[in-house]
């Protein structure tokens, strides 16, 4: 088990000393290369938001600079290896950014959110970056039109973010879509219902920043790399962040997805903490809305569906037939190429937790068959062996069902096994139950007929 120090530097000319801890390694990433040019997708993103009009502040760029840090240690930071729980890191950052004095008065609100987020121990400094870096973003022209977005929108290639989207685009706003291009089979996913979403508006203006952000598997020296990406959900929302501060005018950020997986309640005792994610969580939405404030960046993150069930998305999408025709195309599964081993492309397995709640939405919000191919196309065709990848997350979810058919009534305490809901009020934790009650109902309804057995 080891420490271990992040820190970035900006060009060869920035040798300014970074002393490590008592037992900490340490690892330098390159953030600027020959040119002045951020690298690591941020310098094209920039780019791409001048074309459209948008100029971000600094403090934007330092944000996604800064959860370029986090994205490193994250996926390049064995938690195997490098933890004494086979989870628990300790990391700690240094990151150059523009105004350090305002960036260490929330270095606490960093450290909680990341902390909650991933499980790991975070600790986060701030230097002030090189002569000659003072400025990334180009001057906004003096004449020219306002960015003519409405909101921002994370579109992940999933079915929430596509229902989001076209829910959106249904209601002749005008979003600015926000992906990272990282794992191939979800950038493609992401790239075929984008395309798909501009053949069925032609006459809209909306577009798309995507961020192809990705580091070396050596980047720290005799480490592994990381799959677990607890901390990607922290990249995702600094890119809206970037793009929403330089729209000129408060604005949205919208994070779509449903109140089942929102909340992510522990299916039983080994999916405490980390194992369950907690990317749109309310409080750590709660604390990304403290940082932006903190910040002065002019955006608000709203969960549109915190209340509903992926079903009743599924059901209520303002455009259901264009819906099930583009479906096929979403992604939800947690590893879509384990198939690959079977001879299969890319595809959804059918079984993980989020193929489970998917295949549940779609046969009680869509009428007919569900489009989807799955690997395990049928769960009722044989027993699911609870040892195996197929059965245990079935047997999880049919063991807490049957706990809340039971006794319903502790939906109400269940919530908070996945995280506090200080900032919810009483109306909202008493909507947060109902629709974990009802989304663990969707899957019940799913699972019925479902036999598993321990071998």
């Amino acid at each position: 088990m080891s420490r271990h120090l992040i820190y970035g530097r900006f060009g060869l000319k920035d040798t300014v000393a970074i002393p490590s801890g008592e037992g900490e390694v340490s690892t330098a990433v390159e953030f600027v290369q020959a040119t002045k040019r951020l690298d690591h997708g941020i310098g094209t993103a920039l780019d791409e938001l001048s074309v459209m009009g948008i100029y971000p502040s600094e403090i934007g760029v330092d944000l996604l600079v800064l959860a370029a840090h986090i994205y490193a240690a994250d996926t390049r930071i064995s938690r195997n290896t490098e933890s004494q729980d086979n989870w628990t890191r300790e990391l700690r950052l240094v990151v150059p950014v523009s105004e350090p004095i305002r960036w260490n008065a929330v270095s606490d609100i960093l450290q909680r959110m990341l902390n909650f987020l991933t499980g790991d121990r975070w600790v986060l400094g701030f230097r002030p970056r090189p002569n000659g870096f003072e400025h990334f973003v180009a001057a906004k022209p003096l004449v020219g039109p306002q960015p003519a977005f409405d909101e921002v929108s994370l579109f992940s290639g999933g079915l929430d973010s596509l229902i989001g989207a076209i829910d959106a685009l249904e209601k002749n706003t005008n979003p600015l879509f926000v992906s990272h291009a990282g794992e191939g089979a979800v950038s493609a996913a992401q790239e075929a219902l984008f395309r798909r979403l501009e053949q069925q508006y032609p006459n809209r203006s909306f577009k798309r920043l995507r961020v192809w952000m990705s580091f070396p598997k050596e980047l720290v020296q005799d480490v592994p790399a990381e799959d677990s990406t607890r901390g990607r959900s922290f990249l995702f929302f600094a890119t809206g962040a970037l793009a929403a501060s330089g729209i000129g005018r408060p604005c949205k950020l919208n994070a779509p997805e449903n109140g089942l997986i929102a909340l992510n309640v522990p299916l039983d005792q080994l999916r405490l903490g980390s194992l369950s994610t907690r990317t749109t969580h309310p409080y750590y939405i709660a604390r990304w809305n403290d940082l932006l404030h903190e910040l002065g960046i002019p955006v608000v993150i709203e969960n549109p569906y915190w209340d509903r069930t992926k079903g009743e998305m599924v059901a209520a999408c303002a455009n259901s037939a264009f819906l099930k025709k583009v479906l096929p195309e979403s992604l939800s599964c947690a590893s879509p190429t384990k198939a690959r081993w079977k001879g299969h492309g890319t595809e959804h397995c059918g079984f993980c937790l989020p193929c489970l709640i998917r295949r549940a939405a779609i046969k009680g919000g869509i009428q007919g068959a569900d489009p989807t191919t799955y690997t395990l196309a049928n769960l009722q065709a044989s027993p699911l062996k609870t040892s195996g990848a197929e059965g245990v997350q079935v047997r999880s979810f049919q063991f807490a069902i049957a706990r809340l058919v039971d006794k319903p009534h502790l939906a109400s305490i269940l919530i908070h096994k996945s995280g506090p809901l200080t900032d919810e009020n009483s109306s909202r934790q008493t909507a947060l139950a109902g629709v974990y009650l009802r989304g663990m109902n969707e899957v019940g309804n799913l699972l019925k007929n479902v036999k598993t057995s321990p071998s």
